[in-house]
């Protein structure tokens, strides 16, 4: 079973300026990532970027699901919403 912290940990060292706030239960995980790096980038190809820091884990089935929402700073700041 992996955490909530580890997954978090994962994605950071793939996307190291990312602000990462992951929940879940060892298997089904919910992550809202605010990165620069979404700059310029698709919804698709933005959540490409997060499976690839987790890609051994979801091909090992370590994570089961793994539920994204991933903004630019300037998007989430129009939400209104904290990490």
């Amino acid at each position: 079973m992996i955490s909530p912290q580890q997954v978090q940990t994962m994605i950071q060292e793939r996307l190291a300026r990312a602000e990462v706030k992951v929940v879940g239960d060892g298997q089904h995980f919910e992550a809202i990532i605010i990165s620069p790096d979404f700059a310029g980038q698709t919804r698709v190809k933005q959540h490409q970027m997060v499976y690839s820091a987790l890609q051994n884990e979801m091909a090992s089935e370590t994570i089961h699901a793994l539920s994204l929402k991933t903004y630019t700073p300037e998007t989430w700041q129009a939400t209104g919403q904290a990490v």
